[in-house]
């Protein structure tokens, strides 16, 4: 049985996952447009926001919500965090490697949150101390403890965004490890990395919507959580390292030293 969150949060992403669904691959219906060089919103990113705020407001009236498209909707009490579509660009070009994703942080704590993938029907969810599941299945993160065993998820710079020695990273890690995969959407890169696909990711200048579910996930999972530069991760950090615990560290010195 879900607990009660995780239920009212599946009953809005699954709605809600049925428009974005019916959307994939009609890009030539798509209305389009541009944030920023190489950040874009679809008008199935605004139906999609519109219908999980509709279902969520009903049962969390009083909330905060932070949302991708929306901005900061202020309440009194927790704060519902809200990603419509995570990998906007992959779900334009018809790659399903997308998700819809809700946190519920409480006194800077995230508690609660899912990672829904309509298209390959894949409900990655985690309530504090209820641990982290995909569908009907208890998920863990990888046992691997030697970095050229292990497959290593992260997130590239695009359009004017720049990374300090993001690419020294790169190549560093890809040299240590078995490969190094960037598939576009964070917060299905946190899931994989809790279910064990892949054995850590990293990446710069993201936001909590991208994150928040994740991060439950990650830990609820047996995985470990900090900044890159090693510094502990908050809801306010915008750095993100992920692993399980037997690698963290030697990932850690690699990403430091540089």
């Amino acid at each position: 049985m879900l607990p009660s969150t995780i239920n009212i949060f599946e009953k809005a992403s699954k709605k809600a996952g049925k428009i974005l669904a019916r959307d994939f691959g009609e890009i030539e219906n798509l209305q389009i447009k541009s944030k920023s060089l190489g950040d874009f919103v679809t008008s199935t990113d605004v139906k999609v926001e519109q219908s999980l705020l509709e279902t969520l407001k009903y049962y969390y009236p009083n909330a905060n919500y932070l949302t991708e498209e929306s901005g900061s909707i202020k309440g009194d009490g927790e704060t519902i965090v809200i990603d419509p579509i995570d990998g906007t660009s992959n779900f334009i070009h018809g790659i399903p490697h997308v998700a819809i994703v809700i946190g519920k942080i409480v006194n800077d704590q995230i508690t609660d949150g899912i990672i829904y993938n309509p298209i390959l029907n894949e409900f990655y969810w985690a309530s504090l101390g209820k641990g982290a599941w995909c569908n009907n299945k208890r998920i863990r993160v990888s046992k691997r403890q030697d970095l050229v065993e292990c497959l290593i998820g992260t997130g590239t710079p695009f359009g004017k965004r720049i990374y300090p020695n993001y690419y020294k990273e790169l190549e560093k890690i890809s040299k240590l490890s078995a490969g190094v995969r960037r598939l576009g959407a964070a917060a299905l890169d946190l899931a994989y990395v809790s279910s064990g696909k892949m054995d850590g990711f990293w990446e710069k200048d993201l936001n909590l919507w991208d994150v928040s579910a994740g991060v439950l996930l990650i830990k609820e999972a047996g995985g470990r959580v900090t900044e890159p530069q090693g510094n502990n991760w908050t809801t306010k950090s915008r750095d993100i390292l992920v692993s399980n615990t037997l690698i963290h560290e030697k990932l850690l010195e690699n990403l430091t030293l540089l």
